[in-house]
């Protein structure tokens, strides 16, 4: 098999100064690709601002031979998104690959956590997920290719423990991937999500002690296929995790119809409402919206279930 390769693809990739983001840049930088390496620098938190880590990274490129400029600027603005897309025009003239990975942390219960601490969270993973999409977006159904990788997270999927603006925003993300991916389709611009896991300083505080191994080069390879051009899936969500790579989707049970409700009726059949021994999917692309709604209907029309 040969070597899937980025020459003359032009990469965004923000939050690429440490962890996975990192590992995403120099990957795509070692197989052709010219990089924009964003990274505002912040804490954990998303507190401060450091230009170093975006700056390490691209020196890192260009001294393995590679090309890349840094960008220092957030995500949690829409001028910051706009100005993170427009390095990359600048520099290099195109955006063929976004993949938007900064991410911030701020923990606490749904009983206690501040408004200002929900917030800072979805401005980054979720509105600055939007906020570099948005001027990315016509520029590449503009030139009839884009890749567009968003990161989502199993907090996302199944929630978890005193991180309700990290799992909100997570849960978000894959929304908006459906959704660009629904509009690209027709431009040749695919979306698709990573569910990464991995040991990063995103997992400070926790013990990893008994974790197999769960660096970011067993994330990298699904985020690469994902950008590049062979890639042929799109508004799907992928998981990587401790070398396992999976998929994951939403799913229905095929439900039940009458023509007629009670309360009690509910109750009485939920678990056949409940059963999803025989899962039913509706892929996002060509128009899983419609799918949904015409099986539904087709149910109706026949009497299914009566």
């Amino acid at each position: 098999m040969s070597a899937l390769r980025f020459d003359d693809r032009v990469a965004v990739v923000t939050g690429a100064g440490r962890g996975l983001g990192r590992e995403y840049a120099l990957l795509l930088a070692a197989r052709g690709a010219k990089v924009v390496v964003n990274d505002a620098g912040v804490s954990l938190t998303g507190d401060g601002s450091d230009e170093g880590p975006a700056h390490a990274v691209v020196e890192e490129i260009v001294a393995a031979g590679g090309r890349a400029v840094a960008s220092t600027d957030s995500v949690a603005t829409a001028a910051g998104g706009r100005a993170i897309v427009d390095t990359a025009l600048e520099h290099y003239g195109r955006v063929d690959i976004l993949i938007h990975n900064a991410g911030n942390v701020r923990r606490g219960s749904l009983r206690e956590l501040g408004d200002d601490d929900f917030d800072a969270v979805l401005d980054v993973h979720l509105r600055g997920a939007y906020h570099v999409v948005r001027p990315a977006f016509p520029v590449m159904c503009d030139a009839g290719y884009g890749r567009v990788v968003l990161t989502s997270s199993i907090g996302g999927l199944y929630g978890n423990h005193g991180v309700v603006n990290y799992a909100a925003a997570k849960a978000g993300i894959l929304g908006l991937c459906n959704v660009v991916a629904l509009e690209g389709a027709a431009d040749g611009v695919t979306c698709n999500a990573i569910i990464p896991g991995a040991v990063t300083r995103m997992a400070e505080g926790l013990d990893t002690s008994a974790y197999p191994p769960m660096g970011p080069d067993l994330v990298a390879p699904a985020v690469g296929w994902l950008a590049h051009e062979t890639c042929s899936v799109t508004g799907e969500y992928l998981v990587a995790i401790a070398g396992r790579i999976g998929r994951a989707a939403l799913v229905e049970s095929p439900g039940v119809y009458q023509p007629s409700w009670t309360v009690e009726q509910v109750g009485e059949r939920i678990d056949e409402i409940r059963d999803i021994s025989a899962p039913v999917t509706f892929p996002v692309v060509p128009d899983g919206h419609a799918e949904h709604i015409r099986y539904s209907f087709a149910q109706a029309a026949q009497g299914v279930g009566s």
